[in-house]
C-alpha cells in the first residue's frame, strides 16, 4: 500500500548552485557591451524552487497548490528519485527534484509531478517527459502529473503530447506546459507572487543579450522593485541572488550597480542587500582606493598650487577613480588648478 503523497519535481540543468553566483557571475563578461551568448536560465532555479516549493506551485499549477495540505509541512526525497532516474536510463538527472506532501482531504497517495525548466527547444522532450512518467508509475504505482516550464523564446515550440497509435495500440500522455513568454510584463509587475519577479529577469536576461548596459538598467529597475513589494529581507536577498545571476553584468557596471544599491538602501534604511559580504568587501575595497588616491591628489595639488580650495577639495571628495587617476597625470603639466581640473572625467 501507498503510504505518503509526493511530488516529483525535475528540471535539467548543469549543477551550478546559486551559491557560486557571485564567484562564476563575472567569468561570462568579455568587455562592458559585451555578454557572453551562454547565459544560464535554467540553473539558478533550483534553488529558488526548494526554497519556496509553496509559491513555485501557486504560479505555476494553482489547483495542485489548492489540493495541497501546507500544514503538514514538504520533504525533498533524493534517494527515491535517484532510483526513478537510474532506472529510467534517461541520462543525468542530478537536477530533478522528489517532493513528498499531503492532500488536503487526508488521503495518503504518491502523486508524482514532473517539472522541466527547459530554456532551449529540446529534440524528443515530450518523450523524455514520457519516459519518465511511466517510469515512475512502474516503479511506485503512483499516478504522474507532468508540468513544463519552457523557458525558450521559440513562440511556436510547446510540447504537450507524447503519442502513437500502431494496429489497434494506442498510447497517448499529455502534460501540462507553462509558456514564459505568454505573461505579459505589465502583468507579471503586478503579481505580488516571488516568481512573478524570477520570470522578469528571465524576461530581461534574454531581452538584453549582448547589450550590457541595457541589461544595467533593467536589473537595477528589478532590484529597486524587491522593496516596493514590502517583502522580508530574506526573500529579497534570495530573489537578488536569482536576479544576480541571471542578469549579470561585466565588472564595471557591477561595481557602479554596488554603489547605486549602498546609496538607494542608506536612503531607504533597509541594509538588507547591501549588508551583504559580497557588498562589504567589495564597498570597502572601493572607498579604500577612493580615499588613497584622493588623499595623494590632494597632497600632489597643495605641493604644487599651494592652499587647494574648498571647491577643488570637494570635487576630489565626490570623484570616483577614473577622475582621481586623470587629474594626477595633469598635474605636472598643468598651469593651474583650472588646468588640472578642465574636461572632468
Amino acid at each position: 500500500m501507498l503510504n505518503s503523497p509526493n511530488i516529483l519535481v525535475g528540471y535539467d540543468g548543469r549543477g551550478c548552485r546559486i551559491q557560486d553566483l557571485f564567484r562564476l557571475g563575472s567569468m561570462a563578461m568579455t568587455s562592458n557591451n559585451a555578454i557572453c551568448p551562454n547565459d544560464e536560465f535554467d540553473v539558478p532555479w533550483k534553488d529558488i524552487l526548494e526554497a519556496y516549493f509553496p509559491e513555485f506551485l501557486s504560479f505555476f499549477l494553482p489547483e495542485a497548490f489548492e489540493e495541497i495540505a501546507w500544514n503538514r509541512g514538504f520533504e525533498f526525497l533524493d534517494k527515491e528519485l535517484s532510483r526513478i532516474a537510474r532506472e529510467s536510463q534517461i541520462g543525468d538527472r542530478r537536477m530533478d527534484k522528489l517532493v513528498k506532501v499531503w492532500r488536503r482531504d487526508g488521503v495518503e497517495l504518491w502523486v508524482l509531478i514532473h517539472i522541466e525548466i527547459q530554456g532551449n527547444r529540446k529534440q524528443h522532450f515530450e518523450r523524455g517527459m514520457y519516459v519518465y512518467q511511466y517510469r515512475a508509475f512502474d516503479l511506485y504505482q503512483v499516478p504522474v502529473v507532468g508540468l513544463a516550464i519552457l523557458a525558450d523564446d521559440e513562440k511556436g515550440w510547446r510540447p504537450t503530447t507524447f503519442s502513437y497509435n500502431l494496429w489497434g495500440t494506442k498510447q497517448s500522455y499529455q502534460f501540462t506546459a507553462v509558456k514564459l513568454l505568454d505573461y505579459s510584463e505589465s502583468e507579471l509587475e503586478q503579481s505580488n507572487n516571488l516568481f512573478a519577479m524570477v520570470i522578469l529577469a528571465h524576461y530581461h536576461a534574454k531581452k538584453t543579450k549582448h547589450r550590457a548596459d541595457d541589461r544595467y538598467l533593467a536589473k537595477w529597475n528589478l532590484i529597486r522593485k524587491l522593496y516596493q513589494k514590502g517583502w522580508d529581507r530574506k526573500l529579497v536577498v534570495d530573489l537578488f541572488h536569482f536576479i544576480d545571476w541571471v542578469l549579470h553584468l561585466p565588472d564595471e557596471l557591477d561595481n557602479r550597480l554596488c554603489m547605486e544599491i549602498v546609496a538607494f538602501e542608506e536612503n531607504k534604511k533597509m541594509p538588507y542587500i547591501s549588508s551583504m559580504e559580497r557588498f562589504g568587501i567589495q564597498i570597502g575595497e572601493e572607498r579604500g582606493e577612493q580615499r588613497g588616491k584622493a588623499a595623494m591628489l590632494a597632497s600632489l595639488l597643495h605641493h604644487r598650487f599651494g592652499t587647494v580650495p574648498e571647491w577643488a577639495s570637494e570635487k576630489i571628495a565626490k570623484a570616483g577613480v577614473p577622475s582621481l587617476e586623470a587629474w594626477g597625470l595633469r598635474i605636472f603639466d598643468a598651469q593651474s588648478l583650472g588646468d588640472v581640473f578642465s574636461d572632468t572625467v
